[in-house]
């Protein structure tokens, strides 16, 4: 597998470091190993931590981060009722009470009150190690990627994920890799770190637990260079509970997935519709045939129904096709621009 320094992509292309934006201006390795710590300045970072209730938890990570010397720590707090934020500032940390609710919008608040070079994003619940904040940094202080994931399957302690939400990571990558052509092991993490130029470049609207896989999204859409690292992802601490619902929030973010895709890979988008237009279709036209064959029984109101559905399908697969020819000539232009720019 070729690299670029210490890391690994997932293509076997070596890409030279004077042309990697021109040629693959997103990067998706599948490990970055061999990290010493990052020499970077710690006044330079933002760690910014998302809570909710987070009381059993939030004085550790904050001052796991503060003893690395981190000193700009900046807790958005959705209205905890366990004193989550009074135990943040006791910790060293500056706190804010966002405007509105949902995981999503305390990211966004956060974001925009974000002014430093290099900004991690870490969940309160205790889930992630403060001390492995140097390998999401150090490949944005080497210049090889914008927006750098904790890869949490890399050193997935036992109990950590239940086995359901651990199929359910799982298949959401794997569709997540069908829509976007991006191969990624856990779009869901949330222990990630940006550079303050990737940070400006993102459009979020999510509001709930969504907001990580429109971060990815976002990301691979401004052509942003993407790196995982493997991280230890450990059980929630003891007095936290997660506010994730599997089913509900998993069909959310699944929902969110298929919907960007439609100016990403429309072809997919459109054609996934249209397929399923067409099936439906060609199912009806069978029955209708073999009941015509058998006893001369028409079916003229379905067999109508038949071609609504057989050509929907077919218009929604040339659309497909269509759009996939826009967003092919639109990439091509945000890519010269942005080699023009740099």
């Amino acid at each position: 597998m070729d690299r670029i320094g210490t890391l690994f992509f997932s293509k076997a292309v070596r890409i030279p470091a004077s042309s990697r934006v021109d040629q693959q201006p997103i990067l998706t390795p599948r490990a970055y190993s061999s990290i010493g710590l990052s020499l970077l300045n710690r006044e330079d970072v933002c760690i910014l931590i998302p809570t909710l209730n987070e009381g059993g938890s939030i004085e550790a990570v904050v001052k796991g981060f503060l003893d690395l010397g981190f000193p700009h720590i900046l807790v958005v707090d959705g209205h905890s009722t366990d004193g989550t934020a009074d135990l943040a500032r006791r910790a060293g940390a500056e706190v804010i009470m966002q405007s509105g609710s949902g995981k999503g919008q305390a990211v966004k608040e956060a974001f925009d009150r974000a002014d430093s070079k290099y900004i991690v994003l870490v969940d309160g619940d205790g889930t992630y190690l403060p001390q492995e904040v140097d390998l999401l940094l150090d490949p944005l202080e080497k210049g090889v990627a914008d927006h750098v994931v904790g890869n949490r399957f890399g050193r997935l302690t036992g109990g950590a994920l239940k086995r359901f939400n651990l199929f359910g990571n799982r298949l959401i990558n794997l569709f997540f890799g069908m829509m976007y052509g991006v191969e990624l092991q856990d779009l869901l993490s949330g222990y990630r770190a940006f550079t303050q130029e990737g940070v400006r470049c993102l459009n979020l609207s999510m509001t709930g637990f969504e907001i990580e896989s429109e971060i990815t999204i976002e990301s691979v859409k401004k052509g942003l260079r993407i790196a995982e690292v493997p991280i230890t992802y450990l059980p929630r601490a003891g007095g936290t509970k997660t506010k994730l619902n599997p089913v509900r929030d998993g069909s959310k973010i699944v929902l969110t997935i298929y919907r960007m895709a439609k100016t990403q890979n429309p072809l997919f988008y459109f054609g996934l519709m249209g397929s399923i237009f067409g099936a439906a279709g060609f199912l009806m036209g069978v029955y209708v045939l073999m009941d015509w064959l058998s006893g001369r029984v028409e079916h003229l109101p379905l067999t109508i129904l038949t071609a609504i559905f057989i050509i929907v399908g077919f218009q929604l697969f040339i659309l497909g096709i269509q759009g996939d020819m826009m967003a092919s000539m639109h990439r091509e232009v945000l890519r010269e621009m942005r080699r023009k720019k740099r």
